[in-house]
């Protein structure tokens, strides 16, 4: 029942297993082999990308493509390009990802190519994908722009996720995009008005901030899980009055039939940054739990409110992983530093 986990094969072991007659052995052993890629590469490689070419069963094809981007295996590029036109829909969605893991530029019109794909899971990875391989931005906008048109709000939702990456990366987002990203507020799906009024707000411009509000408020059915946790963020950031007493219950009510909120943590984070009594006493007093985990979640919390009075219990955890994950305590302590500073 609950024994201890299997140990990972040995590399000879995978590559045993590689051909075994059962699907699932075959796909756990790709899988397997992944961290030999650093002491016998031209093997793992041969091997994994063996299976992408050859192998009948559609899982092992899928779990070959994402190997070989977890190799960095430039090499099997053209493997990776010809599953693109798999049979298998799954198998042509996780190449295309791998292609875009891999970031080669020489993927960049095959990748084109997939954009106007008939089908639209081959679209929407290619949105997320083409950016990653263009050496052209301007280009990559472009392609984005086109894919807020596309008809599945699926491919339009992520193509607004796509136009965020690409603004974070050049600091900014394009005029155009802006102006895009504005219009769909208006769209006829809760996925596109949501992932929309994000993006808007991420960049300065207010026109969505009533969308936040009706996500936190549980107004807008539909919405994306990431794009909700987001649009919680934000209105703790920004200050929205508007969306106080909604993250309130969040934070500490219970929902009727379902208990606690899911992103009840969130809410307290956002509640905390707005200068909440309650929340910044309770991300304070967690700081000083038993328990490592919700320590480690307290330091996450304070510093992402930018609670400058955790500072000093926060640094008194550097060096001592028993207390916290010391990752979350170094990046809780520069985003404080840094809203202080500023």
């Amino acid at each position: 029942m609950f024994g201890p986990a299997p140990a990972k094969r040995t590399l000879e072991a995978a590559l045993r297993d590689v051909a075994s007659q059962k699907p699932a052995v075959r796909a756990e052993a790709v899988n397997d082999l992944v961290p030999y890629a650093a002491t016998a590469r031209e093997q793992v490689v041969r091997a994994i990308e063996g299976a992408l070419r050859v192998d009948e069963h559609a899982a092992v094809r899928a779990a070959a493509a994402i190997a070989l981007a977890d190799t960095k295996a430039v090499e099997a590029l053209p493997a990776l390009l010809l599953a693109v036109e798999d049979v298998d829909p799954y198998v042509r969605q996780m190449a295309i990802t791998a292609l875009g893991e891999l970031g080669d530029m020489r993927a960049t019109g095959r990748l084109r190519r997939a954009l106007s794909d008939e089908r639209p899971e081959v679209r929407f990875q290619a949105v997320i994908a083409f950016p990653r391989v263009c050496a052209q931005q301007t280009d990559a906008i472009e392609a984005v722009m086109q894919a807020t048109h596309d008809d599945d709000p699926l491919v339009c939702h992520i193509a607004l996720r796509m136009f965020e990456e690409l603004g974070e990366s050049i600091g900014e987002l394009p005029p155009s995009g802006m102006e895009r990203a504005r219009a769909l507020l208006g769209h006829a799906s809760p996925l596109v008005r949501a992932a929309a009024a994000v993006v808007t707000a991420r960049f300065g411009d207010p026109v969505g901030h009533p969308v936040l509000a009706e996500i936190v408020g549980g107004k807008l059915d539909g919405v994306d899980r990431e794009d909700e946790a987001a649009a919680i963020e934000l209105c703790g950031e920004l200050g929205l009055a508007a969306s106080r007493s909604a993250l309130e219950r969040r934070a500490f009510g219970l929902r009727l039939g379902f208990g606690r909120d899911p992103l009840r943590w969130h809410a307290r984070v956002a509640l905390a940054r707005m200068g909440h009594e309650r929340a910044i006493r309770d991300i304070l007093t967690e700081l000083g739990a038993w328990d490592r985990h919700k320590r480690t979640l307290a330091v996450a919390a304070a510093g992402r409110a930018r609670l400058s009075a955790a500072r000093a219990a926060i640094a008194a955890m550097r060096g001592d992983e028993r207390k916290a994950d010391q990752g979350a305590v170094e990046e809780a302590l520069a985003a404080i530093a840094s809203e202080v500073d500023a």
